[in-house]
């Protein structure tokens, strides 16, 4: 099976940040694509969106990182929640898009929040797209992903009770704010519950090692 090498997904992540930011490309194309937030704090430098404050204290929950993406479709609810994470006491790291007019493809952004986790520079991540579907689809191809749609609280608990999910995505389509903040809140704050879990977590591992050369 032909797998895409760590050096080409380093590269394809760093292009996608590179052009969320709008800064000159490591590969020599011109990002035009305006600067959005990419730093735990959540301050946007050169724009006027008001920054969100990271909490300072070291203490859980506040040391805990949370990787935000979404597509054009899912920009106007990601914003909203990015906010509210940062209200619960979470770090966040804006993976983009920055606009909901400019046509984006999903799997790009899934994949960079994804990424963010894989090397441990986020605790878990939230993709927000239209549906949910498709971004759930390609973080669930990086190693050590288990990406969840959820649409309702009870959803949220069992991906996290039951599945251990470490990134969430959710369909701005087919969600209202209200109910996407109970998602997050809960899916963020509901441990995992070990136990007969964790032998069918192990399997779900040992089935993606079965396909990776990792």
């Amino acid at each position: 099976m032909a797998q895409i090498p760590e050096s080409e997904l380093h590269r394809i992540v760093q292009q996608i940040v590179e052009r969320t930011m709008g800064i000159p490309s490591s590969t020599g194309q011109t990002n035009t694509a305006p600067p959005v937030s990419n730093n735990v704090s959540g301050q946007t430098t050169g724009s006027t969106e008001s920054p969100i404050t990271s909490p300072t204290s070291t203490s859980t929950p506040a040391a805990k990182i949370v990787a935000f993406g979404s597509d054009h479709g899912g920009f106007n609810l990601k914003e909203t929640l990015k906010v509210y994470a940062a209200e619960l006491g979470y770090g966040v790291i804006d993976c983009g898009t920055n606009d909901s007019k400019t046509g984006v493809d999903y799997p790009d952004f899934a994949l960079a929040a994804a990424m963010l986790i894989k090397e441990g520079k986020a605790w878990r991540a939230i993709v927000v797209d239209g549906a949910g579907i498709g971004s759930c689809m390609a973080a669930n191809k990086v190693p050590g992903i288990r990406a969840a749609l959820c649409y309702d609280y009870a959803t949220a608990v069992n991906s996290r009770e039951h599945n251990d999910a470490n990134l969430l995505t959710l369909g701005a389509g087919l969600i209202g704010e209200n109910l996407a903040k109970q998602i997050v809140k809960t899916w963020l704050e509901t441990g995992f519950g070990g136990g007969r879990h964790q032998k069918r977590i192990d399997k779900i591992i040992l089935i993606e090692k079965q396909f990776s050369k990792e």
